[in-house]
């Protein structure tokens, strides 16, 4: 079975562009797709993700060898470290996200739930009920786990997906393209439900940003860069996955045991993560600055340091190099950090204010008033108190996966799961009602 959909020659008018022909018919049969998913019963869907769970597992030796292709293939090309990480399925990665998928299966149905409803005083009754946005395009990179995600989580909210996963995923999307399509076409849903338009490369992504009315919605998930492209260029609507500047404050009533366990979780559990700590900073009455910086120099941290961060690090003989204005911003994705010291939670909150991506930022203290004031005056999409920053995640939110965070604040803010998936209607039922 085809995973893609191939250009057909002389299928486009003369004169046309036939990359735009290709893509748009990927995204008319998507959304063909899509009306027959937006009234599918739940124990349809869920047949297809359980088949999709197992079709993982099974086809782990297959996915590995495509993956490994991909993995020589970027250490050819020069593929950075942190994409890399990223990139690489082996077989406990493989069953994490099938596991992921069988937990989609569990939660819930979103569509047709009832968010609200009355009845007005002429007798008609109102529903806001949930339902499907459509067809949702995803553009990402080095990611093949998002083809895994976007695709479970678009199928149990009713809608239809359409997928660039970039070049350097491009073996291992393939398999996993194919994997997703029969396990629909197993459970008697449209295959068209999921599609990639990876044959046309960047310029397929040209059209797909443009093929309003054929797409509803636009998830850009990747670097700064991808991000912008997509949100300057798109004419389809888009809801934007920033990048992760996230920050760890230590407030000066912290123990400093709790957090240096927390900074280390949040800087080192995984480098090339969104959700990983960028930045410490470290209240100046705390005894806590000391303690960091040795520990983040004994796990091979690269430190850029303030004026105070830096001559505490040359008396304790630990390495540093002074912060410029860009580290302050930079979402570094592997063993660095950027490390400041304030003399206040005011000082703390402006710094964040200024510098954040909006992602996530934790404070981490013994004190209720600071803790307060931190997440009512921290405006960001997850704010965590005596926490790490790690646990932005849809899975460890209960959401079962994820189709990006969302640093945004119309519609949906934080980790997307089926309900940020869905879009309203109402229903409104009367028996005869004429308004005057």
């Amino acid at each position: 079975m085809s995973t893609t959909i191939e250009p057909e020659t002389g299928a486009a008018e003369a004169g046309s562009d036939p990359v735009r022909e290709a893509v748009r018919e990927v995204a008319g049969r998507a959304k063909q797709a899509a009306r027959a998913l937006a009234t599918a019963p739940r124990d349809q869907k869920d047949r297809a993700l359980s088949a999709l769970a197992d079709a993982l597992v099974a086809s782990t030796d297959r996915i590995v060898a495509a993956n490994t292709e991909d993995l020589e293939r970027g250490e050819r090309t020069g593929l950075a470290p942190n994409l890399a990480d990223r990139l690489r399925l082996d077989g406990p990665r493989i069953a994490s996200i099938a596991q992921a998928v069988r937990d989609i299966v569990r939660l819930p149905d979103p569509v047709g739930e009832v968010v609200r409803g009355s009845t007005l005083p002429n007798g008609l009754q109102l529903r806001q009920v949930r339902v499907p946005m459509g067809v949702i395009g995803m553009v990402y990179e080095a990611r093949p786990n998002v083809t895994i995600d976007a695709a479970s989580l678009a199928l149990k909210s009713g809608n239809a997906a359409v997928l660039r996963g970039g070049s350097a995923a491009e073996s291992t999307n393939t398999v996993l393209v194919t994997l997703i399509r029969e396990a629909l076409e197993s459970a008697g849903l449209p295959a068209d439900a999921v599609a990639t338009i990876d044959p046309w490369g960047r310029e397929g992504v040209q059209h797909l940003m443009r093929a309003r009315g054929l797409v509803d919605l636009l998830v850009p998930r990747g670097g700064a860069g991808l991000i912008k492209t997509v949100v300057e260029n798109s004419t389809v609507p888009v809801i934007e996955t920033g990048t992760g500047n996230c920050h760890v404050y230590v407030d000066a009533s912290a123990d400093p045991q709790m957090a240096l366990e927390v900074l280390l979780n949040a800087k080192l559990r995984r480098t090339s993560v969104c959700n990983a700590a960028e930045t410490l900073l470290v209240h100046r009455d705390s005894s806590f600055l000391p303690v960091a910086l040795e520990a983040l120099a004994a796990e091979k941290v690269r430190i850029h340091a303030d004026p105070t961060a830096l001559a505490e690090a040359a008396k304790l003989g630990v390495a540093a190099e002074p912060a410029t204005e860009d580290d302050w911003y930079s979402e570094y994705l592997a063993a660095e950090i950027t490390v400041g010291v304030v003399g206040s939670l005011d000082e703390a909150i402006a710094h964040i204010r200024t510098y954040s991506s909006g992602h996530t930022e934790a404070i981490l203290t013994s004190d209720l008033r600071a803790a307060n004031r931190f997440t009512a005056e921290v405006d960001s999409a997850v704010v965590a108190v005596n926490a790490s920053t790690a646990f932005t995640d849809g899975a460890e939110f209960g959401l079962g996966a994820e189709v990006g965070i969302s640093t945004q604040k119309l519609h949906a803010r934080g980790p997307m799961g089926l309900a940020e998936l869905t879009s309203t209607k109402w229903i409104v039922t009367g028996n005869g009602q004429t308004r005057s």
